[in-house]
């Protein structure tokens, strides 16, 4: 969104939100939320700090709605829910010539004191975040891990220095900000579901495709082997007539080193033929492994011309489901497009790992600030269980260095990096839930759960790592549980 895209939603947020109060928060992704400020014929203010697309505007949805697309709440909208729920809205400002928008709020506690809370919705590409700035100026929550002076907890605000575009920024020469047919927002909330539903479709369009093209790559790969391994058997029936060829000519047989000179009973005008055969071999001996070659090759000839037979179908039927695939996206039908996927494997898979950790007595779930889920146990069986049957290679694990303690797991789905921010999260965790979790300061060992390994009969929870880097931390429980 560029300046005057921010400027025009921040004069209809001022018009349709002041003097309302805060209510619920719903966070969307980890990158987004959506507020109620109990005004029902706007909406919902959404905020997202995507650093692809920051954006800012009223939506309208159900609060059921909402609810089924929210994930847990991660501690920034915690902290909103604690500093003000219940706030009175003062004003919405944009900062003249930066793409910062700043909601001013008057919370007032249990006894009666009133204090001003600050939402900083910052724009600005890459260093896009949200803030919670308290009546000092000072930063107490960021939404996304903040980076650089006047951007980092504790610190005063100020802009970052260097505003980098947002991806795909919406400017006034690409989107009509005429609203005199529904407001900016509804424009907005239109252009950016199109957008999503857009890429959606593509996505989409791609997994089938390229599964498609997998399948027969994979199928056509198959028929290649098969008949390589076809031919490398060679014809059984040739091997069964040299076979018996060697036997009608033990008699006969003329041998000169390697060479054999036969007499071919089975050919018109019995010609004579010369075979390669080592000199320390007999004709028997070499009759019987041709023989051997023959009922292999047969049998294998069978199964593999079964094989080839039906493998012809399935590359045709692929390549039919493939044209089909190309015809659909061609016509962006989505509904078309729906028939010819799986259930979704992601949503699957976070299921039955979801399944997974909650089957295991004694764990403890949290989400961390970046929105990772991490894994906690207790006991030696459960750490060991946590370890190595629940945990995957690519997983983070995490234990308090030369002290006894629950093994702790960040769960990586996307094998994506893991932000720096949550795994010092977790690895509070591991420092609080160990023998040294009454000391100020503990050092934790962490590595990817591949380059773990238990060594033979070493007893519950203890472990073996090839590699590992090391954090020293203070003890801390820091981020929801779930």
């Amino acid at each position: 969104m560029d300046q005057s895209t921010i400027q025009a939603i921040v004069d209809e947020l001022e018009s349709a939100l002041s003097g309302h109060f805060a209510g619920r928060v719903f966070q969307l992704t980890p990158f987004s939320l959506a507020i109620d400020f109990g005004a029902r014929d706007a909406g919902y203010l959404f905020l997202s700090v995507d650093p692809a697309q920051p954006r800012m505007y009223l939506i309208k949805r159900r609060a059921r709605e909402l609810e089924q697309q929210s994930i847990p709440p991660l501690l920034f909208a915690q902290a909103f829910r604690s500093l003000l729920s219940g706030a009175k809205l003062l004003s919405i400002k944009k900062d003249s010539e930066e793409r910062i928008v700043r909601l001013e709020f008057l919370s007032e506690s249990e006894i009666g004191e009133t204090s001003r809370v600050t939402l900083v919705a910052q724009l600005t590409g890459r260093s896009t975040n949200l803030f919670l700035l308290d009546g000092n100026n000072q930063i107490r929550h960021a939404l996304r891990a903040p980076v650089g002076a006047g951007q980092e907890i504790g610190q005063a605000y100020r802009p970052p220095e260097t505003q980098s575009s947002a991806i795909g920024a919406l400017g006034e020469s690409d989107f009509n900000l005429d609203t005199s047919v529904g407001s900016l927002s509804e424009k907005l909330d239109r252009y950016f579901l199109d957008l999503e539903a857009t890429r959606s479709f593509a996505n989409r369009s791609r997994e089938v495709r390229e599964r498609l093209k997998k399948e027969i790559a994979q199928r056509s790969k198959l028929r290649k082997n098969l008949e390589r391994d076809l031919s490398n058997h060679g014809d059984p029936l040739e091997h069964k007539r040299m076979g018996d060829l060697l036997l009608a000519n033990i008699s006969t047989a003329k041998r000169h080193g390697n060479s054999v000179s036969l007499i071919d009973y089975y050919s018109e005008g019995t010609p004579e033929l010369t075979v390669e055969l080592d000199e320390n071999t007999s004709l028997q001996e070499e009759a019987a492994r041709l023989f051997s070659r023959y009922t292999k090759a047969k049998n294998a000839a069978e199964q593999i011309n079964t094989r080839l037979a039906q493998l012809e179908p399935e590359i045709e039927k692929l390549q039919g489901r493939l044209a089909e695939v190309e015809k659909i996206i061609e016509e962006g039908d989505a509904v078309g497009l729906a028939s010819f996927e799986k259930p979704s494997k992601a949503g699957a898979t976070t299921t039955r790992k979801k399944q997974e950790a909650e089957k295991i007595p004694g764990v403890r779930r949290y989400r961390s600030s970046d929105g990772y889920e991490v894994l906690v146990g207790r006991a030696a069986q459960t750490n060991d269980r946590l370890t190595f049957k629940v945990a995957k290679p690519h997983d983070l694990w995490l234990h308090a260095a030369d002290y006894p303690g629950s093994h702790v797991v960040i769960r990586n789905l996307t094998r994506n990096e893991i932000p720096h921010r949550t795994i010092i999260e977790a690895a509070q965790l591991a420092a609080k839930f160990s023998q040294a979790g009454e000391d100020s300061k503990v050092t934790i060992h962490y590595t990817s759960r591949k380059y773990l390994s238990k060594p033979k009969g070493a007893a519950p929870g203890l472990v073996r790592m090839s590699t590992f880097k090391t954090i020293v931390v203070s003890p801390g429980e820091n981020i929801p549980r779930l």
